[in-house]
């Protein structure tokens, strides 16, 4: 197999695929077929922004013994051909009443035993992308080969990242925090929050991002109400919290964390919140060790705000990241996720201001056997002013 890559060295793929394989073994599995970007990108390194378009489906299906095998549109094999991968079959897409399902159908039965079993992502954060109605076809001309949840094998190996993942993470993240520092060029009293979001996203390209595949944030008195709605028009006034979150993409790999700035001096209130935050954040940091659950963070975050007076907000309180800007697990009270070394997270706490009144603090972290690694810049204990 070719020793080529577009990413990393082709040993990294090999390793994934061998762990994948593994696991395939312990869930008595004869075959992986992955359809979604993330998990396409994670075997192959097949890194491209042609995903935007939903007219192909895309195809890799991994033996449980032997080398990964792309069915994929020939608008792709160019590509494809600079990965490691050497195994690639190709029709020409899109073809309708035949995209890819004959040729992905005797692909599987090439590859697994008659009554073998085909493990395909079903369950939480996965997404089949592809037709509902080829996916029957396929299924039916595979027969009696099955279909199963193949969701644990891929999530159990991809939530561990390897050292050069792990690097990338930390470069995206870097890119951020320098964009982040220089906020104070473009943000301030009077400026339309939705010029200060297209300029953020002008300094993570100039800061060498590959692309913004994510900007959030709000702005506004005391606090805000949400974090996930566009920008407006309206200009940030004195008083106002200004939040930015995004995740910048480099080589393939997300950051998310967000920044706080106060538009003029900051309430008592906001300081005690922003200081509160930033301590129970401190909290997880010395506490956080492989064995324990995703709840725990959860734990640990929310009884870190309530011990310094502050209301924690709802929802999840941080998440796995990677090859997508969240992944599992989601650090809520339900999740047992096991937390092990080698994952990258966020912590994510966040605090009721005032009524409707929130603010979020981000950071992200490697768990290294003693405890987590920061990738991320930490944030300013003190909240930045904008002037």
């Amino acid at each position: 197999m070719a020793d080529r890559s577009l990413v990393f060295d082709a040993a990294e793929y090999r390793g994934r695929v061998a762990r994948l394989q593994a696991a395939m073994v312990a869930q008595g599995m004869d075959a992986l077929l992955l359809t979604a970007a993330a998990d396409v990108f994670y075997v192959t390194g097949f890194l491209t922004r042609f995903w935007e378009s939903p007219a192909r489906p895309w195809f890799v299906a991994v033996p449980v013994a032997g080398d990964p095998v792309a069915v994929i549109p020939s608008i792709g094999a160019d590509l494809m051909a600079r990965t490691w991968m050497d195994d690639l079959r190709t029709w020409d897409a899109p073809c309708p009443g035949d995209d890819g399902v004959s040729l992905l159908s005797a692909t599987l039965r090439d590859l697994v035993p008659d009554h073998g079993r085909i493990g395909v992502p079903m369950g939480l954060e996965t997404h089949l992308r592809m037709p509902l109605a080829d996916y029957a076809r396929v299924r039916d001309a595979i027969a009696p080969r099955q279909f199963v949840d193949g969701t644990a094998a891929v999530q159990r190996v991809r939530e561990i990242k390897s050292a050069p993942e792990v690097e990338k993470i930390r470069q995206s993240c870097a890119i951020a925090g320098r964009a982040f520092d220089r906020v104070p060029e473009i943000a301030g009293p009077g400026r339309p929050l939705d010029t200060v979001f297209r300029d953020f996203q002008r300094l993570l390209l100039e800061e060498c991002a590959d692309w913004v595949s994510y900007v959030a944030g709000a702005a506004g008195p005391e606090g805000y109400a949400d974090v996930i709605s566009p920008a407006g028009p309206d200009p940030m006034a004195m008083g106002d919290v200004l939040m930015l979150d995004t995740g910048t993409v480099r080589d393939g790999y997300f950051c998310d964390f967000d920044r706080n700035y106060a538009v003029g001096e900051p309430s008592t209130a906001v300081r005690k919140s922003h200081e509160a935050l930033w301590q129970a954040t401190e909290d997880a940091l010395d506490e956080l060790r492989p064995g324990m659950l995703a709840r725990d963070v959860h734990r640990i975050l929310s009884e870190g705000l309530t011990a310094r007076g502050v209301e924690p907000g709802g929802g999840r309180l941080g998440h796995g990241l990677g090859v997508t800007l969240t992944e599992w697990p989601s650090f809520t009270p339900q999740d047992k996720t096991e937390l092990r070394e080698g994952m990258v997270l966020t912590l994510e706490p966040g605090a009721w201001v005032a009524p409707g009144r929130m603010l979020v603090h981000e950071e992200n972290i490697v768990l290294r056997a003693d405890g987590p690694e920061l990738l991320s810049p930490r944030a300013p204990a003190e909240l930045p002013v904008l002037s």
